[in-house]
């Protein structure tokens, strides 16, 4: 499994990185057959995002450690070395980038985004 992380530099400049996650096959829920699990990582709460087809955030760190999962729609998120990509359906993406520059982000495509967003302990 595939998640990308956005994260700062030393010098608050930020990038992505494609971070892979080992599965385990693990008795996740028996009597259920086993499951491919990942580690888990400490969280605080969760909850959902929305926001509409051309919504666009300037340049911002994210508030704190968080995880997007896109449930619909279309992004598109710029890192401050010039990186961009698009993110749709299915994407993950860890945002670490809590100080300099951050990143952009833009709501592209045809329809408007839902996220699932599940903040991390610092």
């Amino acid at each position: 499994m595939k998640y990308l992380r956005v994260y700062a530099d030393a010098n608050g400049e930020s990038h992505f990185e494609d971070v892979e996650v080992e599965l385990t096959l693990v008795d996740f829920a028996p009597p259920a057959p086993p499951m491919n699990l990942s580690a888990f990582t400490p969280a605080t709460r969760f909850g959902f995002l929305s926001a509409p087809l051309g919504w666009y955030g300037d340049w911002h760190p994210t508030p704190r450690r968080q995880i997007f999962f896109q449930l619909s729609g279309e992004i598109e998120v710029e890192v401050s070395d010039g990186d961009v990509r698009r993110f749709g359906p299915g994407s993950v993406i860890l945002l670490e980038d809590t100080w300099g520059k951050g990143h952009t982000t833009r709501v592209v495509g045809t329809a408007d985004v839902l996220l699932a967003v599940v903040q991390l302990e610092d």
